[in-house]
């Protein structure tokens, strides 16, 4: 059997030897499976590009997609999707939190009859914000999103190659591969495994990239904002109406202390124009998302794809 590693590298420079030497020794002990390492440089502005030369230069089974900018990770997946050839592709970091040897556990429940093996995080050694905000993010998400995301999960999956050519379909920009994978159905299953800190350098995730990834994950699987705001609509109107019939009610029961309605006329006119402005974003972010779909860029951009022939 033949397995393709698609592996996003971006400023890794400080781990991705160590990353490298670990994967190939794990796949050392498994002699039936023939392998390739699609390594995708996202325009890292350290010295990973060298690195990743040298592993090709000395590893016939390396190639490296070197972008002309960086894309987001989301994207260098897919370029590396693109490459794969393997009868299974298997996605993964390259700081060593997504230890190699759980990549071996991944092939044999493929092996075992499953198309889409997602490896879920049975636990995971982060910082608490970290974890607090992982495991809100993905039960905010699986709550939201209209179709099954496995929880705990993140791009560290196996795809069988029937799997993989019916992704490489999906060319949104906005994207989000975990939710497109669940939303392809075939056979799934999980294989939990302990995640491990990182070996080197900082989480490329940020709390404003998780935001980001969030936000894609939701527009891109879910329409609840916008049902949502259907019901603030409703709640609003109901408000209102409340408001009138208090207005008016005083206005002629009790004429003796009306006064100018200063007070009633701030509080509503701020309640609305704020349920107005937050309704404004939300239908923003569907527009935005529109437009950018419809522009039909190309998704990345490929500086040179580095091979050990030295193509």
């Amino acid at each position: 059997m033949f397995v393709s590693y698609v592996l996003p590298v971006y400023n890794e420079q400080d781990g991705i030897q160590r990353f490298h030497d670990e994967l190939v020794a794990a796949l050392a002990e498994r002699p039936d499976i023939t392998y390739e390492l699609v390594y995708v440089n996202d325009g890292s502005a350290d010295g990973s590009l060298s690195i990743l030369r040298d592993l090709a230069k000395n590893d016939p089974q390396v190639q490296v997609i070197d972008f002309a900018r960086n894309f987001g990770h989301q994207i260098a997946i897919t370029a590396g999707i693109d490459q794969a050839t393997g009868d299974a592709v298997i996605i993964m970091d390259t700081d060593l939190q997504d230890p190699p040897k759980v990549s071996l556990e991944l092939i044999e429940a493929w092996r075992e009859g499953a198309e889409i093996v997602h490896a879920r995080r049975r636990t995971r050694k982060d910082t608490f914000f970290k974890r607090i905000t992982a495991h809100a993010f993905y039960r905010m998400l699986r709550s939201a999103a209209e179709v099954d995301i496995p929880l705990d999960t993140g791009d560290f999956r196996l795809l069988d190659r029937k799997v993989a050519d019916e992704l490489r379909k999906f060319r949104e920009r906005g994207r989000f591969v975990r939710g497109i994978v669940a939303s392809l159905g075939f056979r799934q299953t999980e294989v939990l495994f302990d995640r491990d800190e990182r070996f080197a350098g900082e989480t490329k995730y940020p709390l404003r990239k998780m935001a980001r990834l969030a936000i894609d994950g939701v527009t891109g699987f879910s329409t609840m904002p916008l049902r949502l705001i259907t019901r603030l609509g409703v709640v609003v109107l109901l408000l209102s109406l409340l408001g009138i019939a208090y207005a008016v009610g005083m206005r002629i029961f009790r004429p003796d202390i009306t006064v100018s309605g200063w007070t009633m006329t701030m509080v509503v006119t701020l309640f609305l124009g704020g349920t107005q402005m937050l309704s404004l974003g939300v239908l923003g972010s569907y527009i935005g998302r529109t437009y950018t779909e419809a522009q039909a860029r190309p998704l990345y951009i490929v500086r040179q794809v580095i091979r050990h022939d030295g193509d």
